[in-house]
């Protein structure tokens, strides 16, 4: 079998390259997710002074979810959410659909993390994922959402027993959890690189993120929320008992911030010490025929990733294209985030040439959509949550790639800590302790590549962690999961 994770198989065979280079072809450099004529008109940008109870600052999930708590705890309050592009431009709009009842990136990191705390973390994730589903239930959100779980694979000998060791922790929590062998993972999705799977289900499932994001913006505006797009912060003033944000083309004086910029350059320089942005990389196939779809199985549609520490993810579409993406992390020097950097080429080869070993029966079946963004990544892989400026302003940041479900958790417990409320959620270490902070350049690059290559080496070496991850793990740096 081709382990796509050895050094040799990743560059791909001749052939694989070729198959990859014509399955790119045609491919636009576009997100498929907001490549639809039907996306929201923009909305106008903020100009002149207002003042108001509550700004947020972001339009991704984050932002869009305090905006609506914020409402729902007080009808009253005066909320206007500042977006610098457009709702869903950034990670929200760019990632996979995938959701996941997960608050800790995944059950094993939260058990190491916070072995006390993890059945309080597995019951508020269970509770924020139902949250989020009674919410497009009740407000008839059309985005697609199916909480089908999903599929882990196998595709090194050594990730079977890592597997075998996660079904058995799930199951420990009360997860509905199934163990499958390399004939019955093949037989529920055939793919040759398979050698086992865990199929979990109730723990999360798929979205449309775009359209997910673009009903709950419409939520918030029904509630009452104003949402200026095309408003980028430019700074943040203490004023008497509040805050003043400026933008390029007006100000809001405000009681109280919410930060939810994650990614993308902060108006609070102190959090870039702890936020990486990190691009991610995917592609989106041409819809499959009848032919095709039935060759490929799939029954219950189910989201799938692999065990690697460079692993990938994909999944079928509502008109049953194939989304891949992930394996690539790549950090530039001096957290750069340019909208150049969108498209990789070799990332791009590299996705086709892995899509390729995956499903060789779909010999032929191009790619539509090419695409990259930022995620937010701290040391720790899961958010980090604080108040500034006497508790006018607070944050919730760096969800590493989970934040389609965990950003409603984030912006929930923001609002606590802005309102000074004491709640389960606020005395979490989680939320008390923040993740070791990044070193600063011109170390922070190498120390990254160094972490990459490192982990690249692992999955080479039948999971063996060299000296440089032990010594990460040992300072309770996230890079076990």
């Amino acid at each position: 079998m081709t382990n796509w994770y050895a050094p040799a198989a990743r560059n791909g065979s001749g052939a694989a390259s070729a198959r990859a280079e014509r399955a790119l072809a045609d491919a636009a450099p576009t997100i498929f997710w907001t490549d639809r004529p039907d996306r929201p008109p923009p909305r106008p940008r903020l100009t002149g002074a207002h003042t108001t109870d509550l700004v947020v600052i972001g339009g991704g999930f984050t932002g869009l979810w305090a905006a609506i708590l914020a409402k729902q705890d007080n009808p009253a309050a005066d909320v206007v959410l500042v977006e610098g592009e457009r709702v869903a431009f950034g990670a929200s709009g760019r990632n996979g659909g995938f959701v996941a009842d997960s608050l800790t990136h995944g059950l094993s990191h939260g058990t190491s993390q916070w072995p006390t705390e993890t059945a309080a973390l597995v019951r508020l994730g269970r509770e924020n994922l139902a949250a989020i589903a009674e919410t497009v239930r009740r407000f008839g959100i059309d985005a697609g959402l199916r909480l089908c779980g999903k599929t882990t694979v196998a595709v090194a000998p050594h990730q079977v027993a890592e597997l075998a060791a996660l079904a058995e922790l799930h199951r420990a929590y009360g997860d509905d959890v199934t163990l499958l062998d390399a004939e019955q993972v093949r037989a529920d999705v055939p793919s040759p690189l398979y050698l086992a799977g865990v199929r979990l289900r109730g723990t999360g499932g798929l979205v449309d993120p775009a359209r997910l994001a673009w009903g709950l913006a419409s939520v918030a505006e029904s509630l009452g929320v104003t949402i200026h797009e095309d408003t980028r912060v430019t700074g943040l003033d203490r004023s008497g008992g509040g805050v003043v944000v400026r933008t390029a083309a007006g100000r809001i004086s405000a009681r109280r911030v919410v930060i939810g910029t994650n990614a993308y350059p902060p108006p609070l320089r102190r959090l870039r010490h702890w936020i990486l942005p990190v691009y991610d990389y995917v592609l989106v196939t041409e819809p499959l025929d009848d032919a095709r779809r039935a060759e490929l199985r799939w029954p219950e549609a189910q989201g799938v990733t692999d065990a690697g520490n460079q692993f990938h993810y994909y999944r079928l579409t509502d008109d049953n294209r194939i989304l891949f993406g992930g394996y690539d992390a790549i950090y530039r020097f001096g957290n750069r985030v340019d909208a150049a950097l969108d498209q990789r080429d070799a990332t791009h080869r590299l996705l086709a040439r892995h899509f390729a070993q995956t499903f060789p029966q779909l010999d032929g079946l191009r790619f539509t959509h090419r695409w990259g963004g930022v995620i937010d990544s701290t040391t720790r892989f899961t958010p980090m949550f604080g108040t500034t400026r006497d508790r006018r302003i607070a944050y919730a940041v760096g969800y590493t790639g989970l934040g389609v479900a965990a950003s409603r958790f984030g912006a929930r417990v923001a609002l606590d800590l802005l309102a000074g409320r004491e709640t389960e959620r606020t005395r979490l270490r989680m939320v008390r302790r923040r993740p070791v902070p990044f070193p600063p350049e011109p170390l922070r690059y190498p120390v990254v590549e160094m972490t990459r290559r490192a982990l690249a080496a692992a999955d080479a070496r039948d999971g063996r962690r060299g000296p440089w991850l032990r010594l990460l793990d040992r300072f309770g740096v996230g890079f076990d999961s």
